[in-house]
């Protein structure tokens, strides 16, 4: 019998079995797939016996961890990267550079306050935590760890995202009775309104601004509440807790927006704060998103 690390029980949902690794993921312990590491290993019992690949538990079931499992999680790293423009954030696409590339010691921000040295270990299994696209710059997360991947992008997340948008007005009606995935249509095509690209702020109706708020769906979906404020003339800032692909960029288009600059900030509570574009730190020990 192993001294755990976590011993737990779930009360919670119906009486239903699920299967072991979604269980350990519910329970904030781990991803479903380190879940799986974890089973492997044997690192992980069910009512004090060896859990098997694939099994599945009950809420009345209890699952408990080796501290092995723990120690093996703590050496797992999260790196905080400013993604420069034309770099893609998961995998290589159309002959474009991922992310990842950048992680290296060459661009390691020599003022990063963790302390902590690059080794060739810390790129394994380092995954995008939430896309940048290609077009867009700012804070990527990357990690090895699953459990800070479900905290950002998980199903249940709920996280602030928090960027800056420079948008030109293209004039109302733009959007009317089109598609939501459609694609802005180029400036010289506007053709009866003229874009807007100084004092936005100006001529953009507040009713507009209303529905980037609160109002919009993409994909036949509704989108949850959004926080939408002028930061200068020219540019919004947006506070985003869901991540659908491209969505400010969607969600402009809808009311006659089109975005020229796309920054985020920050995820969380963590922010890019004065990490250099191209640069790259570690998430520091005391530091929780």
């Amino acid at each position: 019998m192993p001294s755990p690390a976590q011993a737990a029980t779930s009360a919670e949902g119906s009486n239903g079995a699920v299967r072991l690794n979604k269980r350990l993921a519910e329970l904030g312990l781990c991803s479903r797939r380190e879940a799986d590491d974890w089973i492997a290993h044997g690192w992980v019992y069910v009512n004090g016996a060896p859990a098997e690949m694939g099994v599945k538990v009950t809420p009345q079931d209890t699952v408990t961890v080796e501290r092995a499992a723990q120690r093996h999680q703590d050496n797992r790293v999260t790196i905080l990267l400013n993604k420069p423009m034309g770099y893609v954030s998961g995998q290589a696409e159309d002959g474009h550079t991922p992310a990842v590339a950048l992680i290296n010691p060459r661009t390691h921000w020599r003022d990063d306050p963790s302390g902590m040295r690059f080794t060739p270990p810390h790129l394994r299994g380092l995954a995008p935590a939430g896309r940048l696209d290609i077009d867009s710059v700012g804070l990527l997360v990357l990690t090895q760890d699953g459990r800070v991947a479900r905290q950002l992008i998980g199903e249940d997340s709920t996280l602030e995202k928090e960027y800056l948008v420079r948008v030109v007005y293209q004039g109302p009606g733009q959007a009317e009775g089109r598609h939501p995935d459609e694609r802005s249509a180029p400036l010289q095509e506007i053709g009866e309104h003229d874009p807007v690209s100084t004092n936005v702020q100006a001529v953009f109706p507040p009713a507009m601004l209303a529905r980037l708020r609160h109002g919009l769906s993409l994909d036949g979906q509704a989108l949850k509440p959004a926080k939408v404020e002028w930061q200068n003339p020219e540019q919004l800032r947006f506070v985003l807790v869901e991540g659908k692909k491209r969505q400010i960029r969607r969600m402009c288009e809808q009311v006659g927006l089109k975005v020229v600059g796309l920054k985020r900030i920050r995820m969380g509570r963590i922010t890019l704060g004065n990490l250099p574009v191209g640069q790259w730190r570690y998430l520091s020990a005391n530091e929780r998103f």
